[in-house]
């Protein structure tokens, strides 16, 4: 029981970051965004990373979730963590290589 707690509480992180970020904080909020000059800010497309930002994790949330559901009744708990787990770490190479498309 205490892992769909885990699961939900890592949820609401998630769906707090894709609806908490924007145009705004998006300089202090996201990484590399935040260290880059203002130079090369103005050729980033912001805009439209924020709006892959945002159906990136919600994506995330949604898919892993439904992972781990479906883990917890095929497998048992530490199984249905560690396949979750995975589920949450094999999208970042994605988001790596998706996000690369918004500097001009």
């Amino acid at each position: 029981m205490e892992t769909f707690l885990i699961v939900f509480f890592v949820d609401v992180i998630f769906i707090s970051i894709a609806y908490l970020v924007n145009k705004d904080n998006a300089k202090y909020l996201v990484a590399g965004y935040n260290t880059i000059s203002i130079k090369e800010r103005e050729k980033f497309d912001l805009d439209n990373f924020l709006i892959f930002w945002k159906n990136f994790f919600v994506n995330l949330t949604i898919a892993s979730t439904l992972i781990y559901v479906i883990s917890f009744f095929i497998f048992n708990d530490i199984t249905a963590i560690l396949i979750w787990s995975a589920a949450l770490i094999l999208p970042w190479p994605i988001f790596i290589y998706k996000a690369q498309k918004f500097l001009r």
